[in-house]
């Protein structure tokens, strides 16, 4: 990553992991026990490991993605782990029916809702930009239009509960790396929508909360298999980081950063010498296996 890199991100990291995690830490997982939880892209990676940490804490479960046949898996997974309940809906998100017939199925099923968990993502490559606006529209269709769908046909079952959302998003959301263009603009989007709506629910003395969720690389099937050949890091473990995720939206924080010192160094340098930080983040890349 270059020498003073390793050197930054230790001591800087440290600062502002000690600055956002040094609250009294009273995450109980009795918390989560009997809420009635949405996650979406629950089938593999993150949010299959969220929904197996929600099974066993004892919360309803109501799981979405693409693939049936892994959900039925995955839900079967949750009973065997201790889930009040657990059922799912297949399909893609890019469809314009499928957050109003989710959100259908959690008010007939439970009479309303305690979370939504947005964690679904379109399939999208690392590589340079081809000018495919086509593709661009697609993703942005499931990666942001989904989730503000899904947001707002929630938010009355959430003001009834005073419930929370939480928005699994990527440092690229904050930082526009190389090779990610539609996919940082996608995570771009939900940033500014969810932190503009944030703010009007507190104005409104709505008691929702909104927690955002700046995600690092995180060893994920897809995201391995995506970048693993241009980016050297090591992963961090997607267990840990579904957790962390589940804990920061029980707690109602603002923010989840992971892994956060990581996240948070590059967020720092990112403030007061952007070029610097994308030079590193250039060096950083393999970028001769990056294809055309």
């Amino acid at each position: 990553m270059g020498l003073l890199l390793k050197i930054c991100i230790p001591l800087l990291g440290a600062a502002l992991a000690f600055y956002f995690y040094s609250a009294p830490e009273n995450f109980n997982e009795e918390m989560l026990r009997g809420k009635r939880v949405v996650v979406t892209g629950a089938s593999s990676g993150i949010g299959e490991q969220m929904a197996y940490h929600l099974a066993r804490m004892e919360a309803h479960l109501l799981l979405t993605a693409r693939t049936e046949a892994k959900l039925q898996k995955v839900v079967e997974r949750c009973l065997e782990l201790g889930a009040a309940s657990a059922r799912y809906i297949s399909g893609s998100m890019d469809s314009p029916t499928l957050p109003e017939e989710v959100l259908r199925e959690a008010e007939n099923t439970w009479g309303g809702l305690d979370m939504l968990i947005l964690n679904h993502i379109g399939q999208s490559g690392f590589t340079y930009f081809n000018g495919d606006v086509g593709q661009v529209r697609k993703l942005m269709e499931i990666n942001f239009v989904s989730y503000v769908a899904l947001a707002t046909a929630a938010l009355p079952l959430l003001k009834e509960s005073e419930g929370s959302i939480v928005v699994v998003s990527s440092v690229a959301g904050r930082i526009g790396g190389p090779f990610t263009a539609p996919y940082s603009a996608t995570k771009f989007a939900l940033e500014g929508f969810f932190s503009s709506l944030r703010q009007e629910l507190i104005i409104d003395k709505v008691n929702v909360s909104i927690t955002l969720c700046i995600l690092g690389y995180i060893n994920t099937e897809s995201a391995v298999r995506a970048v693993s050949h241009v980016i050297p890091d090591t992963p961090a473990p997607k267990d840990e980081c579904a957790l962390e995720i589940i804990r920061g939206g029980a707690l109602r924080q603002r923010e989840v950063r992971y892994p956060p010192r990581a996240v948070s160094a590059m967020l720092l340098i990112r403030s007061f010498a952007p070029e610097f930080l994308d030079s590193i983040i250039r060096r950083n890349y393999r970028v001769e296996n990056v294809r055309r």
